[in-house]
């Protein structure tokens, strides 16, 4: 009885790995697709905004919200020159502070490094800001403004991206002065990516 059934395991295991090798095995599906590169080509454009240093600051008892709208043409490939407008809002206690701007930008995207459904890039920005506080006489009407970030684009679709955003922003209200502010800052985005005429 012993021999028969060992026997018929061995069979059975026999037969099971025979089938085994004849199976075609199913493709794994992707896991990301190569979209970066039409996305990112001479003569297309760039549409997005993100929402920069959004936050509370629970020992001053400020809230600060930032949207920066952005547009841009591919120059060539990998690179992109357009312009950011900054729009933010500080509350405090006791006042508001309404920011503005208008920042030219210069973006270059790695082919390295990203994978195939993402870009790392790096941009320098440099223009005009200014803010306005209700009945105060600080208003700084017209200020220096320059930033050097670094970011990831990981392409959620064939155009559209979702951004993570790292930079430095310094700030000169008198060109005369000697000093200044700058600080770093996080910001999430999303940009659209249109096909220019071909």
């Amino acid at each position: 009885m012993k021999k028969t059934l060992t026997t018929l395991i061995m069979l059975l295991a026999f037969g099971f790995c025979t089938l085994a090798q004849d199976l075609p095995t199913p493709p794994l599906p992707p896991t990301s697709a190569n979209v970066a590169d039409d996305a990112i080509s001479k003569g297309n454009w760039l549409v997005g905004g993100s929402i920069a240093s959004t936050g509370f600051n629970f020992s001053t008892d400020t809230y600060d919200l930032f949207i920066n709208p952005k547009a841009g043409y591919f120059i060539g490939e990998n690179f992109v020159l357009g312009s950011e407008v900054i729009l933010g809002l500080t509350i405090f206690d006791g006042g508001t502070n309404f920011q503005y701007g208008i920042t030219p930008f210069g973006r270059y995207y790695y082919t390295q490094g990203g994978g195939p459904s993402g870009r790392i890039f790096q941009e320098i920005a440099f223009g005009i800001a200014g803010s306005s506080i209700k009945d105060n006489e600080q208003d700084e009407p017209v200020s220096l403004l320059v930033g050097v970030r670094g970011g990831y684009a990981h392409f959620i679709a064939q155009n559209v991206a979702l951004e993570a955003i790292l930079g430095y922003t310094y700030i000169k209200a008198d060109i005369d002065s000697d000093t200044g502010s700058g600080g770093l800052g996080i910001s999430l985005g999303f940009s659209i990516y249109l096909p220019g005429r071909q």
